[in-house]
């Protein structure tokens, strides 16, 4: 891998989901691996940031509201045809059926772990920029 920067869109509505989120991926997902974060708090916010940077992963929050992560990962997925390679975090497993509709790339579970977030974010950072 090269020594470039990887730019994670966090998504939720919920200020706290998006610190976890950062906290359990880091700055560092894997010793190859370097990020940095855009945030954000809805839709309209996380539309324009796709749009607007070049975005390596979007980790969208399944729970968040009034837009879901589901949601906005079916919708971006439909509308571009260079989307990022997304990751839903959602509360229940049972809800992976969702996420395969959506066409998200990985799910994650809530509390995230630290460990399988890291190799989760790694592996989909790797396979984009392998693309």
């Amino acid at each position: 891998m090269t020594d470039r920067t990887y730019t994670v869109l966090l998504y939720s509505d919920d200020p706290q989901v998006r610190d976890r989120m950062r906290l359990a991926i880091g700055p560092r997902p894997a010793a190859d691996l370097s990020v940095e974060f855009v945030e954000a708090s809805d839709y309209a916010g996380c539309v324009r940031l796709v749009d607007d940077f070049e975005i390596d992963l979007m980790v969208l929050d399944g729970e968040a509201t009034p837009g879901g992560g589901i949601g906005i990962a079916r919708q971006i997925k439909d509308d571009r045809d260079d989307a990022p390679p997304t990751c839903l975090v959602i509360a229940r497993a049972a809800d992976r059926w969702l996420a395969a509709y959506a066409e998200v790339d990985a799910t994650l579970l809530h509390p995230l772990d630290p460990v399988t977030t890291g190799e989760t974010v790694a592996g989909l950072l790797r396979s984009h920029a392998a693309a």
